[in-house]
């Protein structure tokens, strides 16, 4: 198994029953192949479709039906097409129960910065600052280092995407928990040991007393 298949596994044992719930562009679109369609979840794109599926099979994709970051996806029964206010009402109204979102660095604080990619040309922040700020529950789902440097730091040195703590941190090595006091290991990879992870991490935190190896959901 992958950094993202697992990482994506991991997130979606978060998803509530019968919640409407937000995934970013790249790895947190994987998360919606790993929830089961029983528990009535709802996927929403910024660019105005609620009810996103999984990507559809080699040769069955709809140019028309696309998520946020231009990937081939299917719908559910009962998906809807909105218009961008109205998606963007939902976001900005606090509808949106949790949002996945992808991540660059975050912060011993809880802070993301996820909307400039030094170096690149990008085409804007998109819907991040809006659902790092309105969603209830906002998960960062990213790979734990890139290219050898870790993601999860000390203090960001790129821009924040919102001043809000995100609730909860998913690398394919640890599950961390934001506090006010810091971050707290809640769980680490099966196979990756506490000094792994204090190794590869440039942030202080503390583990938690109830530290458990990550579950990831089966097929």
């Amino acid at each position: 198994m992958d950094a993202k298949e697992s990482i994506a596994r991991r997130v979606a044992q978060e998803i509530e029953p019968a919640t409407l719930v937000n995934l970013g562009i790249g790895l947190p679109s994987l998360v919606a192949n790993y929830v089961s369609p029983d528990l009535g979840v709802f996927f929403q794109s910024e660019n105005g479709v609620i009810g996103l599926g999984a990507r559809p099979p080699e040769g069955m994709e709809d140019p028309d039906l696309t998520d946020a970051g231009g990937g081939f996806v299917t719908a559910v029964p009962g998906a809807a097409a909105i218009d961008s206010a109205m998606s963007f009402g939902l976001i900005r109204g606090g509808h949106i129960d949790m949002t996945v979102l992808g991540g660059l660095e975050v912060d011993a604080k809880g802070h993301l910065a996820n909307w400039v990619i030094p170096g690149k040309l990008t085409p804007g922040m998109g819907g991040a600052m809006d659902l790092a700020t309105g969603a209830k529950k906002v998960v960062v789902a990213m790979q734990h280092a890139n290219r050898g440097h870790s993601k999860v730091v000390q203090n960001c040195s790129l821009p924040l995407t919102s001043t809000r703590p995100v609730d909860l941190v998913v690398t394919e090595l640890a599950v961390f928990r934001p506090t006010p006091a810091g971050l707290v290991l809640l769980e680490h990879a099966p196979g990756t040991d506490l000094e792994t992870i204090r190794a590869t991490t440039l942030a202080d935190f503390e583990v938690s007393p109830d530290l458990s190896v990550m579950s990831l959901r089966p097929d």
